[in-house]
């Protein structure tokens, strides 16, 4: 049946329009990676020393998944006459582009191919949109006599103060949040205390990650402010890269290409957590949908390359996604993945937020895994101002943050037992539910617990 539904895509790619002007790229399938000339037991030859790190720290082993792909590969695409525009390692997949719509038969011909599929058409150009604001603030709200100001509630809520008050506010810890754009990050005074290790534009290398959308500026802000009295993030010592993975331009696969490029970066760079608000199901082309069906956390190409990052020892979460009120109604990929951490919504009185996005998976696992307060969020815009937002978007990174902080008090842990402590100390471990999952963890609980589990190792 798969090799049906992948034929018949690749004779629609090849028959798309040609229309001045218009570039069209193609996910090129390869059947092996080739000969790099590398080899797993030489890793230093082609990973980061961090990246090698934190696989020693992990315990997890180098294995093939991380050997580069070919060079006479990717010069075998050019010679086609095609421009490489992003690759997978791990899923041994690069997405090519031209302005011949019928290139791809030609690409389909090569002795590595696979196969090739159809994910993007468009102009080939990005739209300037650059923030142009004179005044930037921190607040636009009368600081209050509280230490984390106006988002003391949502903290509150999943007893995360406790743990800040243990001594764990992230230090040490290596954060990846993957987004949209981070607009004015790095003019806010907001962020001022920012331990910012670098950015990624997965979308455009060239190109800043500071313009543009603020969705991901919102996202920072629920873990990476440190303003007492106004706002307070649940990691903000943490150590932060940013990193861009959608067009906001449009809606097309290739997001998931890019969002692949984001987490293979994330783990070039030695991060322990990447937390990602992103998911997607529905694009420009009507054939590109997915079916709930795929809900399996093994079919969609982005829920394979998150399952590969948390092999590789990353702690992941991921926002379940806000169609809850929508037809669609079930979660997003790739947050049906088994190995990660997917984040549901509720208000302030523990009830799902009614546009959080449903379970259960499409082979009846618990998604989401956990719940924290979506509904009223408080977040800083691209001004700087406070604002009250809704969706998984907010709820994710709230509880991401204190995930972090959890496991710098018990570094010897993995990725997964962090995951499988934080669903058993939450509000309705006994009876999971397709709503709220598990339930709102607790961080207090979840400390004794890791502590136990920590002296049985």
């Amino acid at each position: 049946m798969k090799v049906k539904y992948w034929i018949l895509f690749v004779i629609v790619c090849f028959s798309l329009p040609v229309s001045a002007g218009t570039e069209y790229r193609f996910r090129v399938y390869l059947k092996d990676k080739g000969d790099s000339g590398y080899t797993v037991d030489r890793p230093e030859e082609y990973l980061t020393e961090a990246a090698i790190n934190r696989r020693s720290k992990s315990g997890v082993a180098i294995t093939p998944a991380d050997l580069p792909i070919a060079a006479a590969y990717i010069d075998s695409l050019r010679a086609l006459g095609v421009s490489p525009v992003v690759q997978s390692k791990w899923l041994s997949t690069v997405v090519v582009s031209s302005p011949d719509s019928l290139i791809g038969e030609q690409i389909n011909n090569l002795s590595m191919v696979d196969s090739v599929k159809w994910v993007w058409k468009g102009e080939n150009r990005m739209t300037d949109t650059t923030r142009q604001d004179t005044t930037i603030l921190y607040t636009s709200k009368t600081p209050v006599d509280n230490k984390y100001g106006y988002a003391y509630e949502q903290i509150q809520l999943l007893n995360g103060i406790w743990l800040h008050k243990a001594g764990y506010t992230g230090s040490g810890m290596k954060v990846a949040v993957i987004d949209a754009g981070f607009s004015n990050v790095n003019r806010l005074d907001v962020f001022r205390s920012l331990n910012l290790k670098g950015t990624f534009n997965a979308v455009a290398p060239d190109e800043t990650v500071f313009t543009g959308d603020d969705h991901g500026t919102k996202v920072l802000s629920c873990m990476a402010t440190n303003l007492p009295g106004v706002i307070v993030g649940t990691a903000p010592d943490a150590e932060y890269w940013l990193i861009k993975s959608e067009d906001s331009r449009s809606e097309y696969l290739i997001e998931e290409d890019y969002w692949a490029a984001a987490v293979e970066y994330a783990d070039s760079v030695g991060v322990d957590v990447i937390t990602s608000s992103l998911g997607y199901f529905h694009f420009d082309q009507d054939e590109m949908n997915y079916h709930t069906s795929f809900l399996d956390g093994q079919t969609a190409f982005i829920s394979r390359a998150a399952q590969q990052a948390a092999e590789k020892g990353i702690l992941i979460f991921c926002s379940a996604g806000n169609e809850g009120n929508n037809q669609w109604g079930k979660i997003t990929f790739p947050s049906d993945v088994r190995d990660i951490l997917t984040v549901g919504s509720v208000t302030t009185d523990g009830k799902k937020s009614s546009f959080s996005s449903t379970g259960f998976t499409a082979d009846y696992r618990v998604k989401p895994d956990i719940v924290a307060l979506g509904t009223s969020c408080t977040v800083i815009d691209y001004t700087g101002a406070i604002r009250y937002a809704n969706g998984t978007s907010f709820s994710t990174p709230t509880v991401a943050g204190l995930g972090v902080c959890l496991w710098q008090a018990f570094p010897g842990l993995t990725n997964l037992q962090i995951i499988e402590i934080m669903r058993t100390v939450s509000s309705g471990f006994a009876r999971p539910d397709a709503e709220t999952g598990y339930g709102m963890p607790d961080m207090e609980k979840a400390y004794q617990l890791a502590t136990q589990i920590s002296s049985e190792i």
